[in-house]
């Protein structure tokens, strides 16, 4: 996929989504002409890690962990700080740049800021501050949860469409994963994206909490089907019975190499895909499954 059918591709979701409407996409003229963010940007498979399994630790402990195992793309969640997040919207600009700093010395691009709950119907200034953070450590998206409740929903979906400019100025995209609530399913992730609808806001897909907040109730591979061309991004996470993700990807029930097939199909054809849980362990042995899931992601994707 050229860099410009995938700018073409996020314009036409942005300007159909109210509609409801997937179609066939193609290229424009104008389209090749504007410079895409860093997501979007055809660099093939992204395969990288989340800060989560090592989050008992000093992020550092993390990104080494990254390096030694060989992952050159990094997503940004749980960490042993005063806020329990590598970036928050409580870290500062100045710390933020220095955790970008620290990631970029081991080799390490960050293409995810998970900064915990953003306070969305309390308007814009939680998720812009989390842009600014996320600009501050280079980082290419920041990743929301959640969408509010069902009393809130519209107004968080407001603040996130209010945000999309502030976003793209900065060339950050917007992400949204499922997490249960009004984001628990592909149906209810499509209608945020319609909602919203700015070209600045896309999904990454999360199986393995399609099966956890739906009990076991909901497969993947069929719920996936309410996104096929909307996602351009996997956490790629596991799940057994009866509520259990902490498995190291390829473990569990969720089956990776249909839902692929399905995505790919959709035009899903390269991205992140940032491995989120591993089997729990001390240091040495979330270094093992690190290695192991590296492996499976990138059998993965080249199959």
């Amino acid at each position: 996929m050229t860099h410009a059918h995938s700018l073409t591709r996020r314009d036409f979701l942005g300007h159909t989504a109210l509609a409801g409407t997937l179609g066939l996409l193609t290229q424009t003229a104008s389209a090749s002409a504007e410079k895409l963010p860093p997501y979007y940007q055809d660099r093939g498979w992204q395969v990288g890690c989340w800060t989560r399994p090592w989050a008992q630790y000093d992020y550092r402990v993390g990104f080494d962990a990254m390096a030694e195992t060989g992952f050159k793309y990094v997503a940004l969640t749980g960490a042993k700080t005063k806020t329990g997040r590598v970036i928050s919207v409580e870290t500062t600009l100045e710390e933020s740049a220095e955790e970008g700093k620290e990631a970029r010395q081991r080799g390490l691009t960050i293409t995810t800021v998970y900064g915990g709950g953003v306070a969305l119907e309390k308007g814009p200034e939680g998720l812009r501050k989390l842009i600014d953070n996320c600009e501050a450590a280079q980082g290419w998206s920041v990743l929301l949860s959640n969408v509010g409740n069902e009393k809130t929903y519209e107004t968080c979906c407001r603040t996130i469409a209010g945000c999309g400019d502030y976003a793209a100025q900065k060339q950050i995209v917007i992400v949204l994963k499922p997490h249960g609530g009004t984001t628990g399913t592909g149906p209810q992730l499509r209608d945020a994206v319609q909602r919203v609808n700015h070209k600045s806001f896309t999904l990454m897909y999360d199986p393995g909490n399609i099966f956890f907040y739906s009990e076991g109730k909901i497969d993947p591979v069929t719920d996936c089907e309410a996104v096929l061309g909307l996602v351009t991004g996997i956490s790629v996470k596991d799940y057994r019975p009866p509520k259990e993700v902490m498995l190291t990807p390829g473990t569990g029930q969720v089956n990776f190499a249909v839902l692929m097939k399905k995505l790919r199909q959709a035009g899903f054809t390269h991205g992140p895909m940032i491995i989120e849980t591993l089997a729990p362990g001390d240091a040495k042995q979330t270094l093992a499954e690190a290695k192991k899931a590296k492996e499976f992601v990138e059998r993965l994707v080249a199959g």
